[in-house]
């Protein structure tokens, strides 16, 4: 009887230091019939599964898990068919994100509800898709220039290619600095402009107000600062 008892405290006391889940992700993939979904974190650049459900038929998936902080995480599909196996990031917060979407298109046709966070992100990616396409075009009379070998034709693809660079960059300080009491914004500095000059990254850090700093993302782009900073010392 002592033994059993000690047994269930000790369970409880387990139980009680284990971090109730404050992240549920469900919704539905159109198509599927086998295979395995995975909830997944980077941590030092390898992800890491935070939960799992194999599919066997069923309409609906949940998964689960405890985040610390608003953050990109990914849902990515396993389908035992040995090819290139697919993968949805979002941008995670705690409470319920519904994701849905197809086999046949996993990342294309996910449609993402529940974080306002990847609302701002879709909202980015929105503007930026067209500087995308205006640069697949500028690649080509880039191309086009060189081979005519008319050097006015080319020093205008150049600058061309040179203006777009700067106002997507220009767009991207300005989308960080207008939502500077966001999570969104030390995220789109981070990946989207990382290498743009230091004293636009130090103005969007300095812009943060203190929760945000102290985010994940922000706690980031304090350290990439940093480290900018010591290498251009050196050079």
């Amino acid at each position: 009887m002592k033994k059993a008892a000690f047994l269930l405290v000790l369970i409880l006391i387990t139980s009680c230091g284990k971090p109730e889940p404050n992240l549920t992700v469900t919704g539905t993939i159109k198509g599927i019939k086998k295979g395995t979904l995975y909830l997944q974190q980077l941590q030092d650049t390898i992800l890491v599964v935070m939960d799992s459900v194999i599919y066997n038929g069923e309409d609906n998936y949940s998964l689960k898990s405890e985040l610390e902080a608003p953050e990109i995480l990914y849902l990515t599909l396993d389908k035992n068919a040995g090819d290139d196996i697919p993968r949805i990031a979002f941008f995670a917060v705690p409470g319920i994100i519904e994701i849905n979407t197809t086999l046949k298109y996993f990342e294309f046709d996910a449609k993402i509800t529940g974080s306002p966070l990847q609302e701002k992100l879709n909202e980015f990616k929105g503007i930026t898709s067209r500087f995308n396409d205006q640069n697949l075009e500028l690649i080509v009379a880039k191309f086009d220039a060189q081979k005519s070998g008319d050097p006015a034709q080319i020093e205008k693809a150049n600058q061309d290619s040179d203006n777009l660079l700067k106002r997507k960059y220009l767009y991207a300080i300005n989308f960080a600095m207008n939502n500077k009491n966001s999570e969104i914004a030390p995220y789109i500095t981070l990946s989207e402009i990382y290498n743009a000059n230091v004293k636009y990254l130090d103005t969007i850090y300095n812009a943060l107000p203190k929760d945000i700093a102290s985010s994940k993302y922000g706690i980031e782009l304090e350290k990439f600062i940093k480290q900018r900073k010591e290498e251009e010392s050196i050079q």
